[in-house]
């Protein structure tokens, strides 16, 4: 049960040392979380923290929180995904507790405009950095890569819901894969 308990702890510890310097959100915490579960602690593969990371996506809610559900389940149960939650929320609650006082106070020193000017390419460069390692995660290359260039273009220029394409993408998703998987079936029984 020790080494339970201690998976528990460092779960709590990566996820709160993540949620406690990562600024902007769930997308600039994706490449700590997966450098961290991966590529450091080795508790989850690539293709693990992938299918993880699609499941978060996919589900309703903050992705940080999402994916610290996901990815603490698959490494140890139920405490496993407390732990990542509980771990992933807690820095945000009491920074913001403890911002929540001096905000009102000291919002338009230069100081302060300073800093959070300062954070912002901090920021951009996390997101970046999360795009370019799902981009080759998912295999995206430059046969496909018109579909997300294509999505991204749709809701930057468009009023569709992202809600619609999402859901378009699924049943054209669905609807390729299935043609390929029975063309692919019938080139084994033609084989055969």
């Amino acid at each position: 049960m020790e080494n339970k308990n201690n998976l528990i702890l460092k779960i709590f510890i990566v996820f709160f040392k993540i949620g406690a310097f990562t600024i902007g959100g769930g997308y600039a915490m994706l490449s700590l979380i997966e450098d961290e579960i991966v590529n450091k602690k080795k508790w989850l593969s690539q293709d693990e923290f992938l299918e993880g990371m699609v499941i978060a996506q996919s589900t309703p809610g903050v992705l940080a929180v999402n994916i610290s559900i996901v990815t603490g389940y698959k490494i140890a149960g139920f405490l496993g995904m407390f732990a990542g939650v509980l771990g992933s929320i807690l820095p945000s609650f009491l920074i913001v507790l403890l911002l929540s006082r001096f905000l009102m106070i000291y919002r338009h020193t230069e100081v302060f405009i300073a800093f959070f000017n300062g954070l912002k390419p901090a920021v951009v460069a996390l997101i970046l950095i999360s795009v370019c390692r799902i981009a080759r995660s998912s295999k995206v290359n430059y046969k496909n890569f018109f579909i997300p260039l294509g999505i991204a273009l749709i809701v930057k220029f468009t009023d569709i819901s992202p809600i619609y394409i999402i859901i378009a993408t699924m049943i054209l998703g669905n609807i390729y894969f299935s043609n390929r998987d029975k063309k692919e079936k019938l080139k084994e029984d033609d084989a055969k």
